[in-house]
């Protein structure tokens, strides 16, 4: 069994796979919406994780029609929270060590989560 990272599969077995042409996989790239590794003779090489990844592009704009562009915008946003998720994570974890350690107080710290949701309504004229 091979890791979910692992660069496993060439070119032509995720375009079987995923039932598309290995020319979109190709478009995909120069697109950086998927980086598949390269193996020492420059053969494209896709782990598992770059499957879901194209999956996820599939779905984006074949279910939904949106665009590259937008398909590009959509996953770097989607990076971005991730990121931001697991930093909440791990100092929400931090907090609860030191709780444990007796090193802040429990009074001591505040976490609150606040939520701005702003709604903007345009009228057709």
């Amino acid at each position: 069994m091979h890791h979910y990272d692992e660069p496993v599969y060439l070119i032509s077995i995720v375009a079987k796979i995923l039932d598309i042409h290995p020319q979109t996989l190709r478009q995909y790239e120069r697109e950086n919406l998927v980086c598949p590794s390269r193996s020492g003779g420059r053969i494209r090489l896709y782990s598992q994780k770059d499957i879901d990844r194209i999956k996820m592009i599939l779905r984006l704009t074949r279910d939904l029609g949106v665009n590259l562009a937008g398909v590009d915008i959509i996953l770097r946003l989607k990076e971005h929270v991730e990121g931001l998720e697991q930093e909440v994570n791990d100092l929400t974890l931090d907090i609860s060590r030191m709780r444990q350690n007796g090193a802040v107080a429990p009074n001591k710290t505040l976490v609150t989560k606040k939520s701005i949701y702003e709604l903007v309504i345009f009228e057709n004229k």
